[in-house]
């Protein structure tokens, strides 16, 4: 069977797969983003928003692929993951205004954040990178791949005492774009036109597109 690796910290992104019935293993990079990002945004002459999160879920995916190689090879074993394994890295940030918004520096940030959100609409992009690290024999392909959700948020129009509260509860501090759809933030959400998962942090039908595009239909994953 098939085993799903979460190269990502995201409490979100593991319960959303747990459930849809995907009991991952969770492995966490450590990329510098900011570097990657101005580096990817040098070498193509300037990078869209629905690209710099795919270019971040590629980055994280890869270096948990030679996190495990290194692993291995300390260990003498052939085999960089486990029997079956198929690693995906995901990266989110809110479109606003044409800038992107990653995860607030700090509640001052998140309180202006939200100033600027409120009462209107955003694009939240969640990129997804693939990689098949199932041994050829039994089917694997070798092979990487990704994709973009895009999904439009329509924001309450909050008060300012609202903002202060929420930001009190520190959630949005560790967020991408100072919310959440599918915690203390969700009575903010007015309303989505897209895939709620993706808003979320993994989008499940695209993830089941990428694992179909290497022959894994998404019941082998199912615990």
């Amino acid at each position: 069977m098939p085993r799903l690796v979460l190269a990502s910290r995201s409490p979100a992104r593991l319960a959303t797969l747990r459930a849809a019935g995907v009991e991952p293993l969770v492995r966490v990079s450590g990329v510098d983003e900011d570097a990657i990002l101005q580096a990817a945004a040098e070498a193509r002459g300037g990078l869209e928003p629905v690209d710099a999160v795919l270019v971040l879920a590629r980055a994280k995916a890869e270096e948990v692929v030679r996190g495990l190689t290194e692993e291995a090879a300390a260990e003498g074993l052939e085999r960089t993951a486990p029997d079956g394994a198929l690693l995906v890295g995901c990266d989110s940030m809110l479109e606003l205004d044409g800038a992107v918004l990653g995860k607030p520096a700090d509640a001052d940030d998140a309180r202006a954040r939200w100033r600027a959100m409120r009462g209107r609409a955003g694009v939240l992009h969640t990129g997804h990178w693939l990689v098949d690290l199932r041994a050829p024999g039994p089917g694997g392909t070798g092979s990487a791949s990704g994709a973009t959700s895009s999904t439009t948020v329509h924001f309450a129009d909050l008060s300012d005492e609202e903002i202060d509260a929420y930001v009190a509860t520190g959630e949005p501090l560790h967020v991408a774009g100072a919310f959440t759809v599918d915690g203390l933030g969700g009575p903010y959400v007015e309303r989505i036109e897209g895939d709620h998962h993706g808003v979320v942090g993994i989008s499940l039908p695209l993830l089941r597109s990428l694992l179909r595009g290497v022959g894994v239909a998404w019941h082998e994953l199912r615990s």
